[in-house]
């Protein structure tokens, strides 16, 4: 298992990309997922790591988002092949597993992972649902963690950032996290992971791991939180153009830029050409960033010309105590 024996090791370029990669996949998000993977490979990822990281992640986010991010995959090698980049492999991958009794061999591993005995069935779920335990026990601690392309530190690490990054697997996550440490995962390690979950997710997703290893839980809503209505009214002419830029540009800061929390363009229904939009910013500093992104300062210069009066009005909230929970409502 090659347990770390530093407990102040922190994590190196290898497994920062590969965190990534897991939240990615966990949460569909298929544009950042392949930036990604193009970072790990330059770092020196090798493909066979990734792949069978995307293959065990079939049983924690399903298998639609896990064939989604093999997709991806492919489509990074060949655009990265028809560049001329030769990508790293990895060693040959065991593809049958021949044991004689495959619940055992999970069972076993389940224990060495976590370092308590492991009853048949599992109490509680096994129980109730057999199937679940077999499935569990067979496909992935036997089948799945029988390939030995990644080592049970790696695998602990991708099954954690993917729990990480999504909402209502608290009590899956504080498991593996536990599993994750008897493996050789270092308190620094989970402590960075947390970080990379909040610039690659959101902080409330790092919040649940920061509450599980004893860490600090960070306000969701800082004080110098920015909420913002813009009134612009548009060119008649322009507006078809204008929305369409305004879609994108919209849509690209909140999936790619954290401290943007909300952009949510309208408009009024008997005058389309007066556009409203709300925007929300972590904090000023986000605001600050926002303004220098490549979309942003492209929305900028496109739409000049369409703009016929344009007001900003920053606002305070009167209920901040709410705001997190209208805006669960919306998922």
């Amino acid at each position: 298992m090659s347990a770390q024996t530093n407990s102040n090791q922190g994590l190196n370029s290898h497994q920062t990309s590969m965190i990534s990669i897991a939240a990615y996949t966990s949460v569909g998000d298929v544009p950042s997922l392949k930036t990604e993977l193009n970072t790990g490979l330059d770092a020196g990822l090798k493909v066979e790591e990734i792949k069978e990281a995307m293959v065990q992640l079939y049983a924690y986010c399903g298998f639609p988002r896990s064939l989604s991010a093999i997709n991806t995959l492919m489509t990074v090698l060949e655009e990265r092949k028809a560049k001329g980049i030769t990508d790293q492999l990895a060693k040959s991958v065991a593809v049958e597993n021949h044991t004689t009794n495959r619940y055992e061999q999970g069972r076993k591993v389940l224990e060495e992972l976590t370092k308590t005995p492991q009853k048949k069935p599992a109490p509680g779920f096994g129980e109730f649902a057999p199937r679940i335990d077999a499935f569990l026990k067979e496909h992935l601690f036997a089948d799945v963690f029988s390939n030995e392309v990644l080592n049970y530190r790696q695998r602990e690490l991708v099954t954690i950032s993917a729990l990480a990054s999504m909402a209502g697997v608290e009590a899956q996550l504080q498991s593996h996290i536990t599993m994750g440490k008897n493996t050789g995962i270092t308190a620094i390690q989970l402590k960075q992971l947390a970080a990379i979950i909040e610039s690659k997710i959101n902080r409330t997703q790092a919040n649940t791991v920061r509450k599980i290893i004893g860490e600090p839980i960070l306000p969701v809503m800082e004080k110098d939180m920015m909420v913002r209505i813009s009134e612009i009214e548009i060119l008649p002419e322009y507006l078809a153009e204008y929305n369409a830029i305004l879609k994108e540009e919209s849509s690209a800061s909140v999936k790619i830029e954290p401290g943007v929390l909300a952009i949510f363009p309208m408009f009024q229904k008997e005058s389309p050409n007066q556009i409203r939009i709300i925007e929300i910013y972590a904090n000023k500093a986000a605001y600050q960033s926002h303004l220098t992104t490549p979309h942003f300062k492209q929305y900028k210069t496109a739409t000049l010309k369409m703009v016929k009066d344009l007001k900003l009005i920053d606002m305070n909230s009167l209920d901040e105590a709410s705001m997190t929970e209208i805006f669960k409502k919306l998922k």
